[in-house]
């Protein structure tokens, strides 16, 4: 089969996503194929390097489990015991797992405490609404939006009716800080360095 081949009218699950083996990379959002970039941008990267460092560095004596994409984050409203019941397959820029029961050999089943995704030209709206509502209701503990082009960090936190709010963005000259893993911080400023 060939990415070619595929409808995208129709409604994927994980179970078919484990079948193809067709070069170009994608995600599942509640069933529909959502085309990735062949590859990121350099300065993208980047940033993921750098967040991603950060992270590790902070977590390193912690059980919390911090990972780069690729990485396959399977999320259902419901821990799903079947690949055919999942619809959702993400591959978060970064994403931070503090549930270790929720880690298998083919990545994450279940909602990460925080993902990270940076903003690239062509996925702010896959990024903004697509996976805000999937993140939201799957139980992301904490979503950071990156911005590039103004250099803020716009951060949205789950409250206890499992809705997201949003913080006041972080921008250069601050410290971001995160409400799912408490003692972190870094420089903002420091995301965005080329």
């Amino acid at each position: 089969m060939t990415f070619d081949s595929l409808d995208l009218t129709k409604t994927y699950s994980y179970a078919d996503y484990l079948q193809w083996t067709f070069e170009e990379r994608l995600e599942l959002i509640r069933g529909k194929i959502f085309p990735m970039s062949p590859a990121p941008a350099r300065r993208h990267q980047r940033q993921s390097a750098i967040l991603f460092n950060s992270l590790f560095n902070f977590l390193a004596d912690d059980p919390c489990h911090v990972y780069a994409a690729p990485f396959d984050v399977r999320l259902t409203p419901r821990r799903a015991e079947r690949d055919h019941k999942i619809h959702t397959v993400v591959q978060p820029d970064v994403c931070v797992i503090c549930d270790l029961d929720k880690l298998d050999d083919k990545g994450c089943v279940g909602a990460p405490d925080l993902i990270v995704e940076i903003l690239s030209p062509g996925n702010t709206r896959k990024e903004m609404k697509d996976k805000f509502e999937v993140y939201e209701e799957n139980g992301v503990k904490e979503y950071w939006l990156v911005e590039p082009n103004d250099k803020i960090v716009l951060a949205y936190v789950l409250n206890e009716q499992g809705r997201y709010f949003g913080l006041k963005p972080f921008t250069e000259g601050e410290l971001l800080t995160s409400v799912a893993l408490p003692g972190f911080s870094m420089e903002v400023s420091a995301i965005f360095k080329d």
